[in-house]
């Protein structure tokens, strides 16, 4: 089986009933069990879109599913600073599309609007996305369909920085982007990819070679190194394959390879792939890439 972005031509089986009357939005009123989902739509300014044409189908979250999160977490995040994350959370319960649960179970991942994965299991005869259970599914609406879970379910709300900050292997590549001045950019809405080189990789460059980059006179040098290694958009590892290569931010162009499982981009091991974070995702690399110049690096002027 394959992740893939779930659409209604992909899973034509989810086309809607002729009986469905309402939106998904005015269909969870009705139910009078998703009052805390609500609630959380309209915060975060997605109800228009949720009664829009769509086709969508909604991992809909009871009231008491929410009950479960940590206490003063929904507090936290209906607050105005609150409300990226929360947008985040709810658009990682939609997927593009509307399939009902038969066709859900006919994959092992789906991709939603967050473009974090959900992981999709059968178990017992129910259908689990990502630790949450679907206790009723296939409740067909005019623009598309709502699965009930029995969790809210959490994406990584940390973007590249901040996950690579708390992985705690990334200390040297972080105070580089920091001296670089590209925090901002690594931080910032996106969505990018980075092949993330760890300490040990860094620790591999000639002696010396860190401390010179980090110096200020050294920045622009520094800014090209870093920049080879961001991709734009939220590239996944079996994408990166099936592209064979990665246009940089840079401008330059690394072969990727994949020979039993191990994958490589340019002379580098990804040792982790796929980190998806609130911004991208991060894929961990062994060796610094080092662009010298363009001439060696594979020409990608249209991206992946």
């Amino acid at each position: 089986m394959h992740r893939l972005t779930l659409v209604a031509a992909l899973l034509g089986a989810a086309a809607l009933t002729a009986t469905a009357q309402s939106s998904i939005v005015e269909t969870a009123k009705q139910a009078g069990s998703f009052g805390t989902l609500l609630t959380a739509v309209e915060k975060a300014g997605l109800a228009e879109t949720l009664m829009g044409e769509g086709p969508f189908t909604v991992f809909a979250p009871t009231d008491d599913a929410f009950a479960k999160l940590p206490e003063g977490t929904l507090e936290s995040l209906l607050t105005p600073e609150g409300l990226p994350k929360l947008k985040l959370i709810l658009t990682h319960h939609v997927l593009s599309g509307a399939a009902d649960s038969k066709a859900a179970m006919s994959v092992d991942a789906v991709t939603p609007l967050s473009g974090q994965p959900l992981a999709l299991q059968v178990a017992d005869g129910k259908l689990h996305v990502s630790g949450a259970t679907v206790v009723k599914a296939d409740i067909t609406c005019t623009n598309g369909v709502i699965h009930v879970i029995d969790s809210v379910m959490l994406p990584n709300l940390d973007d590249v920085v901040g996950t690579a900050s708390k992985a705690g292997s990334f200390k040297t590549l972080i105070a580089a982007a920091k001296a670089a001045g590209l925090v901002g950019a690594l931080t910032g809405e996106g969505p990018i990819t980075v092949f993330a080189p760890t300490d040990e990789a860094f620790a591999k460059l000639p002696e010396g070679t860190v401390a010179n980059l980090l110096k200020p006179e050294n920045k622009d040098q520094l800014v090209k190194i870093l920049t080879a290694h961001v991709v734009k958009g939220r590239i996944d590892a079996a994408g990166a394959i099936k592209a064979g290569k990665a246009a940089t931010l840079q401008g330059c162009g690394w072969t990727i390879s994949s020979d039993e499982g191990a994958v490589r981009v340019g002379n580098a091991n990804v040792i982790q792939a796929d980190v998806f974070t609130s911004n991208g995702v991060i894929h961990v690399i062994d060796t610094v890439l080092l662009p010298k110049s363009k001439e060696e690096c594979a020409p990608c002027d249209s991206g992946m």
